[in-house]
């Protein structure tokens, strides 16, 4: 069993005629083109510490086997608004595990896409914590009771967006969440 101890956060954005190349450069432009990337599920292990990208990137190995959780989103029509989110959720005891979540949409802002990724990512932890509370209430109101619980510490996002190339060309934007 591998349980990962860092973790740092990236986002990228490419544009090529084809859409395979266009995600490589949003790879590139993350920093983790050089990975074997292994898509992995939203748990934040316990007691894993977050790093810097910059401190990050250096500890990847070219070829390297590569865990992450990734949100990724692409678009060839013109002046779409794409985005893509990695959402995060901490307990307050790092004894405990996390959650990360990813989102990815088409017409919304970046501001809206990371903040509903944050969402998710608390909410998913609040279910697992035993924090009450109605889902039909706004998001800001669940993030008052999850805070105000005292068993959530922290919620972040990452979170990236781009509008689509104006002459059709593919435009991949992606935001993950890179475990060590």
């Amino acid at each position: 069993m591998i349980v990962p101890t860092k973790i740092f956060f990236t986002k990228g954005v490419g544009v090529h005629k084809d859409r395979l190349a266009s995600f490589e450069l949003a790879l590139r432009k993350a920093g983790i083109e050089k990975c074997n990337l292994v898509y992995v599920s939203s748990i934040f292990p316990p007691n894993c510490r977050q790093i810097s990208r910059s401190e990050g990137l250096k500890q990847l190995m070219p070829g390297g086997i590569t865990f992450c959780v990734m949100a990724r989103n692409d678009t060839n029509e013109p002046n779409r608004l794409v985005s893509s989110a990695i959402g995060l959720a901490l307990p307050k005891d790092t004894e405990e595990y996390g959650y990360l979540s990813e989102h990815h949409a088409h017409g919304e802002t970046q501001e809206k896409t990371g903040e509903y990724a944050e969402d998710l990512a608390a909410t998913m932890l609040a279910t697992t914590l035993g924090i009450e509370f109605d889902v039909n209430l706004a998001c800001q109101e669940r993030e008052q009771i999850y805070k105000a619980s005292g068993k959530i510490i922290k919620t972040k996002h990452v979170c990236q967006s781009a509008e689509g190339d104006k002459n059709g060309l593919w435009s991949t934007v992606l935001a993950a969440a890179v475990f060590l």
